[in-house]
Parts: C-alpha cells; structure tokens; sequence
C-alpha cells in the first residue's frame, strides 16, 4: 500500500462507497465523513491526511463553510466535488483554497488522475522510490531497475508491478487485477493479465520468482 490518505466527505453513501472502493483498490487508505461537521472531527484527529475530496452540498455544513474552517489551520490539498458547474461557482471555490474542481457526474478513472497529479505536485518525495529484494521501482522517473539493471517495461507492465508490490501477500483476483490497473472501463479479456504477467517475470529475471500464481484465482507478489 502507499503512504497517501485521503478524507472523503460527501452526504451520499452511495458516493462516498464508489470513491472509496475505487481509491482502495489502487492503494489509498481512506476515511469517511457525511459532511462537513464530521470531516473537521476527523481532520482534527487525523493530522496525517494528505488530501480532502469534498462535497458542496451538504447537511450541517456544506463544503464552503467546511473549506473556509480547514483553511485557517491548514494548506492540505482539496478537491471539491459538485452537481453544480456554474464558473462562479469555479472561481469562487478557487478564491477559497481550492486545489482542483470536478463537477458531478465524472468517470472515477478521471477522478484518480487528478487525484495522483496533485499528490504528486504537492508531495514530490513521498514513495518515490520503492525497494523490494533488489527491485527499486522510481515513480517519479518512471523506471525499474532489477539488482542495478535497467528492466525497460511498457506503461502497463510498470503499473502492474507497482500494484502487485504495493498489495505484496495479498492475492489477488483477475477481476480485481483488471480493475485496478486497467480500470474499471477496460472490457478486454482478462487474459490479457496472463500474457502480461509472463513478460513482466521475464525481465524481472530470477526476481520474476516473486509473482506466484494463484490457480483458479489469479496472482500475488510475495
């Protein structure tokens, strides 16, 4: 897993699961509020949050009054979430603090991106660079290299070992393999994974011995 949290506030379960879920499975460790009074609670309990996604309509206290209390202690990235896209609503939430703004319905796949552009302009140095047995996998340059030696893997061949180490012992299904890297918009057959898991341990070499295959379920890096 990495080292990222995320504050998730918005009224409506049913959102809060979808982003949760989503989040989960690429690795983010995630906290729920219902609205706004609940996520300064919980701001104020957890210091370590390295982001806020925050809804504006809201009970108790919407997402204005809620950014207006978070900034007066605190730059934490925040995006905020909205069925409104009005631009004064835009320019408005930017004269607050805001860090990015997405108005309601978005794909999550689009959601994520954002999300991991800022981490990464806000937190340049957090798990840059990831050590496993030799493998060290630099998210910043976009590289791997095994025991010292260039391993040259394709976009998707990157995001899959980052994935599989990132969930090391866990096992890991097709489906949720699939859905994590590829995401949730990707209808190809999942053998897909097969092939790419054959190359990867190729150019892993010997260290290519870390991805075990669950029969009947999928893969997990041990």
């Amino acid at each position: 897993m990495n080292s990222y949290k995320i504050l998730v506030v918005d009224d409506e379960a049913r959102m809060r699961k979808l982003l949760k879920d989503f989040f989960s499975t690429n690795g983010y460790e995630i906290i729920e509020a219902e609205n706004g009074q609940k996520a300064l609670e919980l701001f104020s309990i957890h210091e370590d949050v390295h982001l806020i996604i925050l809804d504006v309509m809201m009970p108790v206290l919407d997402g204005w009054a809620t950014l207006r209390k978070i900034r007066e202690t605190s730059k934490v990235p925040v995006i905020m979430l909205t069925a409104r896209g009005e631009e004064s609503d835009e320019l408005f939430g930017f004269e607050l603090g805001v860090d990015e703004y997405i108005a309601k319905p978005f794909s999550p796949k689009i959601l994520v991106a954002r999300v991991e552009a800022l981490l990464k302009r806000c937190y340049p140095n957090i798990n840059s660079v990831t050590d496993f047995d030799g493998i060290v996998i630099d998210t910043n340059a976009h590289t791997v290299t095994v025991d010292g030696v260039n391993a040259d893997l394709s976009m998707k061949e990157f995001e899959l070992l980052q994935y599989l180490i990132d969930n090391k012992g866990t096992a890991l299904s097709r489906e949720r393999i699939l859905n994590a890297v590829w995401n949730y918009d990707y209808y190809g057959d999942s053998r897909t994974i097969d092939s790419h898991i054959k190359k990867l341990r190729k150019k892993l070499g010997k260290k290519g011995n870390h991805i075990e295959t669950i029969r009947g379920l999928g893969y997990k890096f041990e």
